[in-house]
């Protein structure tokens, strides 16, 4: 019960954002820009722009033990340690803070800070197209998408404006060009092996990554200054993130009111009204539970969190979590395959060039499997390549030198080794209903929340592209003259390539989806839902560039319902 009306008016607010990541920052931004009085609410630490980048200028020797992460490290963080170095461990969540139960082993990579995982991501952004959007449809699987590419072109275009992503245009039908910034080159055995596959089969294209690093200024950001460092938090504003853009525009509106140290326990649910009234927040450091209010919600808390959130909040209208009529919120988890390449060496070629600086983007391989009605390959969907060519250093053949010192030794290490291609599969994972997140009945974390359970595990059908994967790789290789192909298949559980997506799947049907085509939960039309959970089906493509975009589209939708009072 409040004291006054006063102090109720004094924590509410037109729209609550959880989650401060790539798509939360996003919905703080439109939201901001549109009007709204806003709060955003971000469980972990606040980290502000350049002057919580504590690593951001130390050189290699700066680190006691170089890149290495220590046994201690790995005990301690088993599953956080697969993917931070000491140079950006401080942006990942500690293990033993933050447990989970796999019922299935599932690689769940988290960071808890204002800015999220939008601070430490791979930066690639492609659209997807009605190959993908059509896809569930025509191959009978799972439900339909309720939109299409003519529906999130114009927000695609509206995204890339803003974020600034450097590409090249190549007119392909089912990965559509962007609003791009200049690339970089490509250096001379990346060009090589393009050449090489044109010629082979030119239905397969290699282009430059389509990355959101700064190839000139924009909006005050940037240019990259080619260190490749970003995972470290960039002082330039070089990349894309939620602490170098969004919400510094957020806030530079006045309408954005900032908390972090905040865990949503539950979205509000009024039973009069048939509305969401707030939220319920724990506060991390005291674990005092606080209330706050506003007209409309988005949750972009991160997949999984995300759909955790929804299924804390029950009431005698959602027994089974806020808004799951359909009883799919939780279910068709999906995250790319990551688990297969190859590597190869182009022996006694371009051995007098070189290259300058460290672009933080390679080669990108669109999808050209299953790309026409009726190929037999034995899978569904397809994939794409991403990979970078180098020349080995001085330790990449060191440890084949254990025996030799002395002059000659020095000047082999000084002199710059061959060639090599590295190159690496992106697989789409399909909707299955068993893969899945639920909540424990009995076990609870520290602020006495119920911890998730993931059980999750590739088909089928991602076996076979897997193979496929390693089996193309290597041919390219082959084929454009490198020696020593190394076809490599990793035993990776899902979550690896961090992708995470589903479980609160957009459709036509309330009855079989969680949202509508505008990111709306089906029955409480004043929440919504734009990250990664809202997916329905994965791609291959990175998936944060349809994130923001579908972000960017349900914020104007929901404000214009505002205006009209229809939520």
């Amino acid at each position: 019960m409040y004291i006054s009306e006063k102090i109720k008016q004094a924590i509410t607010y037109d729209a609550i954002v959880i989650g401060s990541g790539i798509s939360g920052g996003w919905a703080a931004m439109e939201l901001c820009k549109k009007g709204l009085k806003v709060l955003l609410l971000e469980r972990g630490r606040d980290v502000k722009h350049i002057v919580d980048y504590p690593t951001a200028m130390l050189n290699p020797w700066d680190f006691k033990l170089g890149f290495n992460n220590t046994a201690k490290d790995r005990e301690d963080d088993p599953i956080q340690s697969q993917s931070y170095t000491p140079a950006d461990k401080h942006f990942y969540v500690r293990d033993k803070e933050h447990p989970y139960i796999q019922e299935k082993p599932f690689n769940w990579i988290r960071g808890y800070q204002v800015g999220g995982k939008s601070l430490t991501w791979g930066r690639h952004c492609y659209r997807l197209s009605d190959l993908d959007f059509e896809a569930n449809a025509k191959d009978g699987i799972a439900i339909d998408w309720p939109i299409r590419y003519k529906d999130l072109e114009q927000w695609y275009s509206y995204v890339e404006t803003y974020i600034g992503i450097s590409g090249r245009r190549e007119n392909l039908p089912h990965l559509p060009d962007g609003e791009f910034l200049p690339p970089w080159n490509l250096n001379c055995v990346e060009e090589h092996l393009r050449d090489s596959i044109k010629k082979h089969d030119p239905v397969r294209v290699l282009t430059n990554a389509r990355l959101a690093n700064l190839t000139k200024t924009l909006e005050g950001r940037g240019p990259c200054q080619e260190r490749n460092l970003c995972s470290r938090g960039c002082p330039f504003g070089g990349y894309f993130s939620s602490n170098s853009a969004t919400i510094p525009a957020a806030l530079a509106t006045g309408n954005l009111t900032l908390r972090p140290f905040s865990i949503v326990a539950e979205i509000l649910y009024d039973e009069q009204q048939q509305r969401a009234a707030g939220v319920s927040v724990i506060d991390a450091i005291s674990k005092e539970r606080l209330e706050f209010f506003s007209k409309i919600v988005f949750v972009n808390a991160s997949t999984i969190a995300t759909t955790s959130i929804l299924l804390q909040s029950v009431s005698s209208r959602f027994p089974d979590g806020l808004g799951n009529d359909s009883g799919q919120l939780g279910h068709n988890l999906m995250d790319h395959t990551a688990a297969a390449g190859a590597y190869g060496i182009l022996y006694d070629l371009y051995s007098d060039k070189y290259y300058k600086g460290r672009r933080p983007e390679g080669f990108f391989i669109p999808r050209f499997r299953n790309l026409k009605d009726g190929e037999n390959l034995g899978f569904k969907r397809g994939y794409n390549f991403q990979g970078h060519g180098e020349r080995q250093e001085w330790g990449d053949r060191s440890r084949y030198m254990v025996n030799e010192f002395g002059k000659d030794f020095k000047a082999k290490l000084t002199t710059p080794g061959p060639w090599t291609v590295w190159m690496q599969g992106w697989g789409e994972c399909l909707p299955y209903y068993t893969n899945r997140i639920s909540l424990s009945d009995d076990k609870k974390d520290q602020w006495g929340l119920p911890l998730v359970k993931i059980h999750f595990s590739y088909g089928d059908n991602e076996s076979k592209m897997i193979d496929d994967i390693r089996k193309t790789s290597a041919e390219m290789l082959t084929q454009a003259g490198f020696k020593d192909i190394d076809s490599f298949k990793y035993n990776r559980p899902g979550g690896s390539a961090i992708h995470e997506m589903g479980t609160a799947r957009m459709g036509h049907d309330p009855e079989t989806s969680v949202l509508n085509q505008f990111n709306q939960v089906h029955a409480v039309k004043n929440v919504f839902v734009t990250d990664g959970s809202c997916m329905t089906s994965s791609g291959s493509q990175n998936p944060s560039l349809t994130y923001m975009a579908l972000t960017a589209r349900a914020c104007a939708f929901a404000v214009a319902e505002l205006k009209k009072q229809n939520i």
